[in-house]
């Protein structure tokens, strides 16, 4: 319905409101199913609406009607008591049809708007109206915008099964391809390395999709519980303990890459594996499917709009159908790309040789990289980019980065030190980076440069936004009524140190200059829910979240601007426009 009837209402002067529709071709209006009413205005009220003339059709479903076709402008007069500015709500309510024969179900909506001051002297009658069929198109800024994960919500509430699950299998291809699923790809490679020189690409496929399928289920059951839960089952998967021993098992993993010990099980019980991995005719399919389904919980994608959108559709609907068939489509959405990554691994690899070696050993340096990345979510920044440092100078001097190049050296070896002596001089760098403080593997020399020049070039600063912390809803709303009396906006920041882009919105966004002075005359409050107690769910639960990052914002009267929340990672640029949309919209 938005796309084949866009309104736009906007206040043309102190006593006149005007709505504009611009139909899709193909598409009508029914006159007599157009209505305006102000919700609960003591200064305004409205007077009745001015139409331009529209076109007699004979509707199989209502008889002979008045239709609108391409664009109409209505005007719409006002009474006013009062001449000070105003802030007002107006319900539109309109029904329209498609020429194809499909008509839609009437349409309601609440719009806000700022009825400007008027002087007294100015009012005057409102002229007669002439037909406006031709009206130029109105900004689309007029058009109050929508939260991202409500759109999502919006399309699990009005589509099809089918629409849904295509819907949501393409966006989990698109968040395949951010920073969180990154490990994914290590760990589905690491399996396929395990199986060693008789992995062939069907073999490698089949592991894939098994992994795939049981990340996807995982997605789908945790999917419908968090829906119940809220924000528990991610926070209780990342919390210290349970990374830090998920970590010393990628470890332990990697170790026995490097051919350090082999693991294996006693002899009784590797019998009984193989007789069902032979009856599976797939290899260990019970852990792969094990690794699946613990990849989904601990690295999988950080919380953003298209999950927290399937979760608030499924929360607020009872529909646990179509909110589990859109995360399980979302799962293999993000699994498709891992799919061509298992089927080319497995053709791509040596049957034999010492290839297999190197390979397995950069398999394992990458294993360590995961247990890193989840370590980063419990440690101090300056110690992960140590570790970071270490998984960069250690495997450098193996690859004979320090060592002299005996004359005839292949090129291959060459290229092989080249490689090493990058990594080194890299690592060494992140390692002076961890001495001042820094904690971006991509930026170590932040806080030096500062530190130096006494002076920054860039828009970025190495001082986090300062931030007042709340704990509970009391203190919430406390501070609600403090910013009240100031007559201030207040930004309302979710946290928890185990959100990786909690993280990265601290070090990109919020330390950025130009964000922390156009955040200047807020009042900005802080909820930080890395303990995940009840007073912790009872401040995500009071604003129907699931978990951080969430960025709210409240006018000068303490009511949330419900349609400009933020979920999930935004980044300086992209935030500065966004909070110009704040303070525009009324």
């Amino acid at each position: 319905p938005d796309a084949a009837f866009r309104l736009y209402v906007d206040t043309e002067d102190p006593e006149n409101l005007s709505a504009q529709w611009v139909i899709a071709e193909g598409y009508y209006l029914y006159r007599d199913k157009i209505g305006f009413q102000l919700v609960e205005s003591e200064q305004t009220t409205l007077e009745p609406a001015l139409f331009p003339s529209g076109k007699i059709k004979e509707d199989e479903y209502f008889g002979r009607m008045e239709v609108y076709y391409g664009d109409l402008k209505v005007r719409i007069p006002l009474k006013r008591s009062g001449t000070t500015e105003e802030d007002i709500q107006l319900k539109v309510s309109y029904q329209g049809c498609a020429e194809a024969g499909i008509c839609y179900p009437p349409i309601n909506k609440t719009l806000e708007l700022t009825l400007p001051a008027a002087d007294t002297a100015t009012l005057s009658t409102i002229p007669a109206v002439t037909d406006t069929t031709a009206v130029t198109k109105p900004a689309p800024a007029q058009t109050p915008p929508s939260a991202r994960q409500d759109d999502i919500s919006r399309v699990l509430a009005e589509s099809g099964k089918w629409w849904v699950i295509l819907f949501f299998f393409g966006a989990g291809v698109l968040l395949a391809f951010t920073a969180c699923m990154y490990p994914m790809i290590p760990i589905l490679s690491s399996i396929i390395v395990g199986q060693g020189e008789t992995i062939t690409t069907g073999k490698a496929f089949f592991l894939s999709l098994v992994y795939v399928q049981a990340m996807a289920i995982t997605y789908a059951i945790i999917g419908v519980i968090s829906a119940q839960l809220g924000a528990g089952v991610q926070a209780f998967f990342q919390n210290p303990w349970i990374l830090a021993s998920f970590a010393i098992i990628f470890v332990l993993l990697a170790l026995s890459m490097f051919g350090f010990y082999n693991l294996q099980l006693p002899a009784s019980w590797q019998a009984r594996l193989s007789e069902t991995s032979n009856r599976q005719k797939g290899g260990h399919l019970l852990g792969v499917a094990v690794m699946g389904v613990l990849s989904a919980l601990i690295v999988g994608p950080c919380a953003g709009p298209v999950l927290i959108g399937a979760l608030a559709y499924t929360s607020q609907s009872g529909d646990y159908l179509t909110g589990g068939l859109a995360m399980f489509a979302l799962g293999n959405g993000m699994g498709a790309p891992l799919l061509l990554i298992g089927a080319s691994g497995g053709k791509l690899l040596p049957k034999a040789g010492g290839w297999m070696d190197t390979v397995k050993s950069v398999f394992g340096v990458i294993l360590l990289g995961v247990a890193v990345l989840m370590l980063e979510r419990i440690l101090p920044g300056p110690v992960a980019l140590f570790l970071w440092a270490m998984l960069l100078i250690i495997p450098a001097i193996y690859m004979g980065a320090l060592e002299p190049i005996a004359e005839g050296t292949s090129g291959w070896r060459r290229l092989w030190k080249g490689l090493g002596i990058v990594m080194l001089t890299y690592g060494i760098i992140l390692v002076l980076g961890a001495a001042t403080g820094a904690r971006d593997p991509f930026q170590p020399l932040r806080n030096f440069t500062v530190g130096i020049s006494g002076t920054e070039t860039g828009g970025s600063t190495s001082q986090h936004l300062a931030f007042d912390h709340i704990k509970t809803v009391a203190d919430l709303e406390a501070a609600l009524l403090r910013a009240e009396q100031l007559g201030k906006y207040t930004m309302l920041d979710y946290y928890a140190d185990w959100c990786t882009y909690c993280i990265k919105m601290e070090d990109y966004t919020f330390s950025d200059k130009r964000v922390q002075k156009a955040l200047s005359d807020m009042i900005l409050l802080q909820a930080d829910v890395t303990a995940n107690d009840e007073a912790d769910k009872e401040l995500l639960n009071h604003f129907g979240l699931f978990a951080p990052p969430a960025t709210l914002f409240f006018t000068s009267e303490g009511s949330e601007k419900r349609n400009f929340r933020l979920v999930g990672y935004i980044g300086a640029d992209e935030f500065l426009e966004h909070l110009d949309s704040v303070r525009r919209e009324k």
